[in-house]
């Protein structure tokens, strides 16, 4: 690097880089190095020039339309000066001598050059605004602890009724600031899903998760970017559905139907396995889908799958338990002992199931699914007196209160499920 004294003091000298000449009106530069020793030169020259290759990046990339670049290159260009940035009115503030320096700084150019420096040190680049859809960009990052854990299909899920939410609003109200969504946009909203619920097309709750995904991202970024937005989002859901409950499948309709010779051949084997499996067992499809084969243990004493939060998030914390194998669960995963890798992290078991049992004639009511299932496990637990804390352990329910103790041990679950086991 060319380095050379003027005076008493040494200086780079270099020409200006052809990169920059639309920002740089000099074609050759000097610049101090604050030293009269050449050895100590020598060592500040490179620092001492990326310095000066970073403030013609950072004005370079103010030299545009996009609000929101220009910011970020204002307050990038005021860091490569030494400055913090900060708004106009706060630059008005300062002391006369800080104030006249970061004058002198814009002055020290001209044309384009200058005004980008000066946006830069005396705070002429306003913040940008934050529009809709930029809000939903930034939420993925406020919200990444809510995604840890969660299997590629699981993220899928979680992100898709968010992304259709804001839409929905961008659509009926436009990709506004926040800063300028109304509460007449927001009842313009709610008009058009009111109009939907009427018509037969959507139902109350979900028109009201909307709202609620809606209010949960653009609060979070409100209160993240600390914008100090009072947003219109309140009184706006419908009075929800009564809900619905899937109901059971009677004992007898599992013995004589589903369990009835050759009722279940045509289903591929491993949807075969999960809803044998989840006669004795009770658990969610989607835990059965997830089973890895060392979850599946069918050569100790007791046999037994671990239902745990291993490639994927389980439904809360509880949802990790141990349940005994009896009865045809068991037999069903002697034929399925690596678990199911055609539906594992899939959300689709229930689809190909409910398709199935739908076209045999195998679905005591048309209201009835494979997570009835589920529910009939539950109302068997009762009917046999099963002892709370053991069957809210093995369907994997909070308690209610402390949990205290081991609990009941897996050979005395797998005996109180023996004496009801199908």
């Amino acid at each position: 690097m060319n380095v050379k004294r003027r005076n008493k003091t040494f200086h780079i000298v270099r020409r200006v880089p052809k990169r920059y000449a639309a920002i740089e009106p000099r074609t050759q530069i000097w610049i101090s190095l604050h030293t009269d020793s050449e050895t100590v030169a020598r060592q500040k020259a490179p620092t001492a020039w990326a310095h000066m290759v970073e403030g013609w990046e950072a004005t370079l990339a103010g030299a545009t339309d996009d609000a929101e670049r220009r910011f970020a290159a204002a307050k990038e260009l005021a860091a490569v000066r030494g400055y913090n940035y900060l708004p106009a009115d706060r630059i008005a503030q300062l002391p006369r001598e800080k104030l006249l320096e970061r004058v002198e700084s814009a002055l020290k150019l001209n044309g384009d050059a200058a005004k980008i420096e000066a946006r830069a040190v005396l705070g002429g680049a306003p913040e940008p605004g934050i529009k809709i859809s930029k809000a939903l960009e930034l939420y993925w990052g406020f919200a990444k602890q809510d995604t840890i854990g969660k299997s590629e299909d699981q993220l899928r899920r979680w992100e898709h009724p968010r992304k259709r939410a804001i839409a929905n609003l961008i659509e009926e109200i436009g990709d506004k600031e926040l800063s300028e969504i109304t509460g007449d946009d927001m009842l313009d909203f709610r008009e058009t899903w009111m109009e939907r619920i009427a018509a037969g097309d959507a139902k109350p709750d979900t028109a009201n998760k909307d709202f609620q995904h809606i209010g949960n991202i653009l609060r979070t970024v409100v209160k993240m970017k600390r914008l100090g937005l009072v947003l219109p989002l309140d009184g706006l859901t419908f009075k929800a559905d009564k809900e619905r409950t899937r109901p059971p499948f009677s004992v007898d309709w599992i013995k004589t139907k589903l369990l009835a010779p050759g009722a279940l051949d045509s289903l591929n084997t491993e949807a075969r396995c999960i809803l044998l499996g989840m006669i004795n067992t009770g658990y969610r499809p989607g835990e059965a889908a997830g089973l890895m084969p060392h979850h599946i243990r069918l050569d100790v004493d007791v046999p037994y799958i671990s239902i745990e939060p291993e490639g994927r998030q389980l439904k809360n914390k509880v949802s990790e338990r141990v349940i005994p194998l009896v009865g045809v669960s068991l037999e069903a995963f002697k034929h399925c002992p690596q678990g199911f890798p055609t539906y594992r992290f899939k959300d689709k078991i229930s689809d190909t199931v409910n398709k199935y049992l739908r076209e045999h004639d195998l679905l005591e009511t048309p209201e009835h699914v494979l997570y009835s299932l589920r529910h009939s496990f539950e109302d068997r637990m009762i009917a046999a007196k099963v002892d709370e804390r053991i069957r809210r352990d093995l369907f994997g329910h909070a308690l209610g209160r402390e949990r205290y103790g081991e609990g009941a041990t897996l050979a005395h679950k797998r005996d109180i499920l023996q004496s009801f086991a199908l």
